[in-house]
């Protein structure tokens, strides 16, 4: 895995999802957070691990997991950042993706197959 820094994660974010820098940092730091309590303790133990240094301290381990759809999670990201559901949606489309990019490809599929289908589509690589 490449050494990402913060300035070139959120900036990628940034342009994917047609955000400032601030709007991209506060929805990388929602999604991550968000993901982290979607995700079951071990699972979420493996990806941190292997999160980037700025993101590892965002990335909440919790005993169990709380099961809610990837409606219910854009929604969470949209209410924690002030971003309309479009936009939350287009932003955790690009941190997913930017994530996909920066963990290992097995450590990532594996936290995604822990969630429906719905989540990893929003971070299936293009085509």
């Amino acid at each position: 895995m490449e050494h990402v820094e913060h300035r070139k994660f959120v900036q990628t974010v940034a342009e994917r999802a047609d955000l400032s820098r601030e709007a991209a940092a506060d929805l990388v730091r929602a999604t991550v957070e968000t993901l982290g309590d979607r995700l079951s303790a071990g699972e979420a133990r493996h990806l941190a691990s292997c999160l980037p240094e700025f993101l590892r301290g965002s990335f909440p381990i919790r005993d169990r997991s709380r099961p809610f759809g990837l409606h219910d999670f854009v929604m969470r990201i949209s209410r924690r950042t002030g971003l309309t559901p479009k936009e939350a949606t287009d932003g955790v489309r690009a941190v997913l993706t930017t994530l996909r990019q920066t963990v290992p490809g097995d450590v990532f599929d594996q936290a995604m197959s822990q969630l429906p289908a719905e989540y990893q589509e929003m971070a299936a690589p293009a085509a």
